[in-house]
């Protein structure tokens, strides 16, 4: 590593981040229009900054986040930033790349505030900090004083009130505050439980929470343990800190989806952890929204989590990575920086490797439930707690746990680099984000600065002209949402229409596979065996032997499983092939509605606004999810009856008895038991038809979903951004006029303010350039 040079570049990197904290300070003293109410009311943040118009919400935003990476560039902190849907494993993923249990794990959302856990070589115990506590304790006191009047029975119709949630409340009655140190994973846990449920409670009795006290990234929890991973190693120049970041789909709070986006623009690096089983649900497109915002500044990785999960029908590893890079993200991460893994094994085996060597054997498994699991994920459902002693082959179980897990390779080829390049990461970080800074601020002072330049009268006219523009735009706004709402609707009409056919296909596919004779000869029988029963039991197929009942199974689970896999093949191909048109069709009638406007902008103002960037999903075969595997479990009905209780029998014997009038005789003494084995074939039949029917509807259910989120949402934020462009010109034009208005003095003031902060702008964006090309050539200096 090459120190020295490191030091110096990073002296730069400081240099820079303050030369450009002065320039915004600058801008702070020029006279501004408050436009944030008007930003504030179209979208619904607080903190945009707007193409060409630096809002005075907009300056602080900028202001926390070079700030942020002065901070980082002090410590050489790489930070990674983990995000991930609730239940995509997050939690898990972090515990596996820490290699101990510094997080827990529950079946609701777990981070509500954004926690931070930083390699600290030899911190074997994690320690949470927590110095920022006064705004928790402020809040705990708020919610004693509701809770003193408020009716417990009514609280727990509004919220799940559970062990942990009962501590909480017990401890906010008693007044005990939080702490600023906990030593240990239990406490640890404790707190981040308690954090979470006071998100919860807090909503439930209408006090607010205060994220706003948590926005800094220096004022959120700090979790400082070894990495087990990293234990060892040759010391580096700077500092690796995970970011635990909350998730869109987190306990539905829309805070949420704004704190992602601000803790992603401040991180060195992006993790996403997405779910292999739900890869094209809405909650993990919100993420992938997320990540793409800010993924040309900052370098995106992806952990595909429950890869365990895989069947021999699923996509395989390189047909994962591939639809992920070029269908779900759309070419914003490439194949090599996807990672197919189970977080589960990974943490399994890391806990159960590091028990051993600390404590040379396992806990028990009644004491520490994680035992339980690890023993049915290495050695089978099987296992016995006698298994456990042998350490030799626990240990080797672990390894093979491990290797199956498939974290080794995000390991070392995405964690150990991290770790030894974590003060270039950083560096890289504050190159980008003040490139960025550079090239708006630009922008804006040149457009400040033409507007003392113009004529007055043209000045005045280029305001109307964008007040028309305004007005155009909404008509064309509420034509073209009439044709996108005609288009989507004759495309889901269309695709309706093919499913059903389809769905009618596959049924009629079934029924012939399920037919009197199809099964008979399935069995090995001819059509007028008497296996296949009528009357009472019709539809059952009885047969003696239960291996000849597995084969038959098996069979009509093949001829199944081919009819479903072609359905599913052609419905995959019909879907993606409609919707690439219906997308194409949606992108040109955006660009022939928006372009007038774009162009007669640009003409009058040497400026564009923002093009059309609308994204369908393109259905791939792991949308449609015909799993018909579970339809088959207990399909066998296992049944014990006399040997001799044959058709006919039962008749004469208690025509005989009775003739004799001993009733009860002692007749089933003298016959043997004997087993048969009944396959109800129309029941199995009658729960495939409505596992067709459900799986249909799904797939209805999910196309409206999907075109809902990406064309409704996709078009109303184009259209806000738009229409905020447009704002944000017209009110800079106003500045220009309300300076203008004013003396001359004032006007050759401002106009020497603007061009000495344009010219500080230009300088900050060309030494930035130099530096970041100096970054690269250490980056590739380092690779191997």
């Amino acid at each position: 590593m090459h120190t020295q040079t490191i030091f110096e570049l990073s002296q730069e990197a400081e240099r820079l981040l303050q030369l450009a904290l002065q320039n915004l300070d600058a801008l702070k003293s020029m006279p501004i229009a408050m436009l944030d109410s008007t930003t504030e009311a179209m979208t619904g943040e607080s903190n945009n900054v707007l193409p060409l118009h630096f809002s005075t919400r907009g300056v602080e935003a900028q202001h926390s986040m070079l700030n942020n990476e002065l901070r980082k560039i002090t410590r050489l902190e790489m930070v990674l930033a983990i995000v991930g849907t609730m239940k995509a494993g997050k939690s898990t993923t972090i515990n596996a790349i820490v290699g101990t249990e510094v997080l827990p794990n529950r079946n609701r959302p777990m981070t509500a505030l954004p926690t931070l856990i930083r390699h600290t070589p030899g911190q074997k115990e994690p320690v949470l900090q927590f110095a920022h506590v006064s705004p928790i304790d402020t809040l705990m006191k708020q919610l004693q004083d509701k809770l003193s009047n408020h009716d417990r029975g009514k609280l727990t119709q509004r919220l799940e009130v559970d062990k942990d949630m009962n501590v909480l409340l017990g401890r906010i009655e008693q007044g005990d505050a939080f702490e600023k140190h906990y030593l240990g994973a239990q406490p640890i846990f404790q707190c981040l439980k308690n954090l979470n449920d006071l998100v919860r409670l807090s909503q439930a009795l209408g006090v607010e929470f205060p994220f706003t006290d948590y926005a800094a990234i220096e004022h959120i929890p700090v979790i400082e343990v070894e990495f087990v991973h990293l234990a060892g190693l040759d010391a580096h120049l700077g500092q690796l800190t995970l970011l635990d970041t909350p998730g869109p789909n987190e306990a539905g709070q829309p805070h949420l989806q704004k704190m992602l986006s601000e803790q992603l623009a401040r991180s060195s690096a992006v993790l996403a952890v997405m779910d292999y089983t739900q890869l094209k649900s809405i909650s993990d497109e919100e993420v992938r929204q997320a990540i793409s915002a800010v993924g040309k500044s900052v370098p995106l990785y992806a952990l595909v989590n429950k890869f365990d999960q895989k069947d021999r029908n699923s996509d395989d590893e390189e047909q994962v990575k591939a639809m992920i890079s070029g269908t779900l993200m759309k070419g914003n991460i490439s194949p090599g920086q996807i990672y197919p893994v189970s977080s589960m094994w990974a943490y399994l085996a890391n806990r159960a490797r590091y028990e051993i060597t600390q404590h040379g054997k396992l806990p028990e498994p009644q004491a520490q439930r994680w035992v339980q699991d690890f023993a049915e994920a290495a050695l089978g459902r099987r296992w016995r707690t006698a298994d456990l002693a042998d350490v030799e082959h626990i240990r080797h179980a672990a390894d093979l746990l491990w290797e199956d897990s498939l974290f080794e390779q995000p390991i070392r080829k995405l964690i150990y680099a991290a770790y030894a390049n974590a003060s270039l990461y950083a560096l890289r970080s504050a190159s980008h984000k003040l490139l960025n800074y550079a090239q708006s601020a630009r922008e804006y002072l040149d457009f400040r600065f033409q507007g003392l330049t113009v004529a007055f009268d043209e000045l005045e006219r280029n305001i109307v002209r964008l007040e028309e523009d305004m007005a155009l735009l909404q008509s064309r706004q509420s034509v073209v949402s009439d044709e996108v709402g005609h288009e989507v609707e004759q495309a889901l009409d269309a695709s309706g229409t093919f499913i059903t056919h389809q769905q009618n296909v596959i049924q009629q596919a079934i029924s012939d596979v399920f037919s009197h004779d199809n099964i008979l000869t399935l069995a090995g029988f001819s059509p007028a065996s008497p296996h296949l029963h009528a009357g009472e039991d019709k539809g059952k197929l009885v047969l003696e032997d239960e291996s000849q009942a597995q084969i038959v199974l098996s069979k009509i689970s093949s001829s199944c499983e081919l009819i479903m896999l072609d359905a599913q093949g052609k419905i995959s191909r019909e879907l993606a092939l409609r919707f690439d048109q219906l997308e194409s069709t949606l992108a040109r009638s955006l660009n022939d509605a928006m372009r007038p406007i774009e162009t007669r902008i640009k003409e009058e103002l040497s400026h564009a606004g923002f093009r059309a960037r609308i994204s369908f999903p393109a259905f791939q075969a792991s949308q449609l999810n015909f799993n018909t595997r579970v339809l088959f479990n207990d399909a066998i009905a296992r049944e014990n009856r006399p040997a001799g209780d044959v058709a006919g029998n039962s008749s004469v014997r208690e025509t005989v008895s009775r003739w004799l009038n001993n009733p009860g005789w002692g007749w089933e003494d003298y016959v043997m038991t004997r087993t048969r084995y009944v396959i109800d074939v129309a029941q199995l039949h009658a729960r495939f038809k409505q596992h067709i029917d459900h799986f249909c509807e799904q797939i209805r259910k999910a196309l409206a979903a999907q075109v809902d989120v990406s064309v409704t949402a996709g078009m109303a934020t184009f259209f806000a951004e738009f229409s905020l462009c447009l704002t944000g010109l017209q009110e800079s034009l106003r500045d220009s006029l309300a300076v203008r208005q004013q003396n001359e003095h004032s006007t050759r003031a401002l106009s020497q303010l603007l061009q000495q902060s344009l010219t500080t702008a230009t300088w900050i964006q060309e030494d930035t350039r130099l530096l970041r090309d100096d970054i690269q050539t250490l980056f590739a200096a380092e690779q191997p």
